[in-house]
């Protein structure tokens, strides 16, 4: 069996600096390697430090630093005391139903006049719709809230002014030149807005809304958090910085999960059989793929039925109906992703190109999003994958780390009828006969502004250690730094000078289990396993030594439980 070629770069990171890391072990009195990671992650003294491992409300903002967000409270107010209809309206994905979820619960908590609405994916596609302002009209409605969504529909805010209807705007994607007609528009990427925190999802902009509400009296403050589970659930899946005010929202969110979730969320874990502790990963993988089906397989106000539900039978229903749109999800992503793989695969020009713009009239639009991400993993370059829906071309882009695929899109504007998103993902629509051009100017706009190393998936390497260094006291405090995402990622280690200690063998279909010593320190062994590395095994087997690139996590195996390394990569030493 041949040892793969490396495809990746290996990033660690510059040492911190030596006089603050001293410093900050004397406060603390933990491990020098902790140390080093907290500075480098910028906790450089004793608060900072008690601020970042014991996350609490009072790290919360005055939500009114917001822009608008007096405006917003006093028409809220106003419609609760003259009994106008209120309609909150959310995109179909994971922050868009949770947004609406949380604020229509609370809102619901205080009055009868409000309902929600989830555009069709397919019919009215993402955001603000016609048909949506019609149906509120239709409905009585005098105030519309949306959450993840409207920062851009300037026209249909003016639809909105037109018909009498008043517009709350709550998103966090980056606003075009002109904000729309509303009585006010919350979002935090506002360039005229002082909010501290820049980083908050859909969801969290709806929570702030809430939590300004409870300020005013429409409510106590603990009714905004029976629902902050649905905030971790959102902070979790729009993969948004887990710093600041989004790692307070999800660890507390993710308290509530573990402990007392409200039903929607309790139905869907025990429909997966999922029993042990919840992570922000788990999250990520088990509760949010489930949510997000309903919407891309039929509607999302199916997710926004079962996340406001209070009756454990009625969840339970509507989780098998949702996990089985998931299994239905599933298969249509695989079979999407082989096709798409293979039209890459038997065409020179995009083989070889920088970018993947793939279009086929037939294809999902509910799973063009997570085809993209599949193929950006594998080919690694700004994707772009299109279908055809109402007569036009649809799609959504994925990039690679540190690539503002927006700023790229934004740059081929003139092709496009509508398209919006932040730097890492996006959405456009564009007329047919657009693709071709799109997908020249595309490449061509990518490959002029990306860095090569860009196009060369990366691990970032917090620290370099020894395996003596990983004890169970190391390992209490790691844990102390979740919940782990972006802005806070789990730690990854390197160990150079690692062996065989006898026992290393391969297992499943591809996957290697280490068991390894360093050479100068052969009395310490350590058990990992490396998936998809089993083409390594020769080498390893043979006794050449080698640097390891890891994470450190719990296994649990016939009730004991033990520290094992999760390897992600390994590289023999000349």
């Amino acid at each position: 069996m041949k040892t793969p070629a490396h495809t990746t770069r290996w990033n660690v990171l510059p040492r911190a600096d030596q006089q603050k890391v001293e410093n900050l072990k004397k406060g603390l009195g933990i491990d020098q390697n902790l140390c080093e990671m907290l500075v480098q992650r910028g906790i450089s003294t004793f608060e900072e430090a008690r601020t970042f491992f014991r996350p609490d409300l009072s790290q919360l903002h005055d939500p009114f630093l917001m822009a608008d967000m007096e405006a917003a409270v006093e028409r809220i107010l106003q419609a609760l005391g003259d009994g106008d209809r209120i309609m909150v309206y959310g995109d179909y994905d994971v922050d868009g139903t949770t947004s609406v979820a949380v604020v229509y619960s609370i809102l619901r908590r205080v009055t009868e006049q409000v309902e929600y609405y989830i555009p069709n994916r397919y019919t009215e596609g993402y955001g603000l719709s016609k048909k949506g302002i019609d149906t509120a009209k239709k409905n009585g409605v005098s105030l519309i809230i949306t959450l993840d969504c409207g920062v851009k529909a300037v026209e249909l805010a003016d639809y909105c002014a037109e018909l009498g209807i008043d517009l709350i705007v709550c998103d966090h994607h980056r606003p075009g030149a002109v904000l729309p007609r509303a009585v006010a528009v919350l979002d935090p990427k506002r360039e005229d807005c002082a909010y501290p925190y820049k980083e908050l999802c859909g969801c969290g902009v709806g929570f702030k809304l809430m939590q300004a509400l409870s300020m005013r009296g429409a409510f106590d403050f603990s009714v905004c958090m029976d629902y902050v589970d649905l905030v971790a659930l959102a902070i979790g899946a729009d993969i948004v910085p887990i710093t600041g005010e989004n790692r307070v929202l999800a660890a507390l969110g993710l308290e509530k999960i573990n402990d007392n979730p409200g039903e929607g969320i309790r139905a869907i874990l025990q429909t997966a059989n999922f029993k042990r502790t919840l992570s922000i990963s788990d999250v990520v993988f088990v509760i949010a793929p489930r949510i997000n089906a309903a919407g891309r397989m039929e509607t999302g106000n199916r997710a926004v039925e079962l996340l406001v539900s209070s009756q454990e039978d009625l969840a339970a229903l509507l989780s098998e109906t949702i996990n089985g749109q998931n299994l239905q999800r599933r298969e249509l992503d695989q079979a999407i992703t082989a096709q798409a793989l293979q039209m890459i695969q038997e065409d020179t020009t995009l083989m070889e190109a920088k970018t993947s713009v793939l279009f086929h009239p037939d294809w999902h639009k509910g799973v063009i999003g997570i085809v993209a991400s599949r193929l950006t993993e594998s080919y690694y370059r700004p994707t772009i994958i299109l279908t055809e829906s109402n007569g036009k071309a649809t799609g959504s882009a994925r990039s690679v780390k540190g690539y503002d695929v927006y700023n790229a899109i934004e740059a081929c504007s003139d092709l496009l009828d509508q398209f919006g998103g932040h730097a890492f993902a996006a959405g456009l629509t564009l007329p047919v006969e657009n693709i071709e051009p799109f997908r020249s100017k595309f490449e061509e706009v990518v490959s002029a502004t990306i860095r090569p190393e860009q196009l060369i998936p990366e691990i970032e390497i917090d620290l370099e250690i020894d395996f003596a260094d990983i004890t169970p006291r190391f390992y209490a405090v790691l844990k102390q730094m979740a919940p782990f995402g972006p802005g806070n990622m789990n730690p990854v280690f390197i160990t150079r000078n690692c062996i065989n200690a006898g026992y290393s063998k391969t297992v499943g279909s591809n996957h290697l289990k280490f068991h390894v010593c360093q050479t100068s320190k052969p009395g310490v062994t350590t058990n990992g396993i490396g998936f998809g590395l089993g083409a390594y095994y020769p080498e390893v087997a043979d006794g050449q030594p080698f640097s390891m690139v890891y994470t450190v996590e719990e296994n649990e195996f016939n009730g004991r439980t033990s520290l094992q390394l999760k390897v992600k990569d390994i590289r023999f030493e000349l």
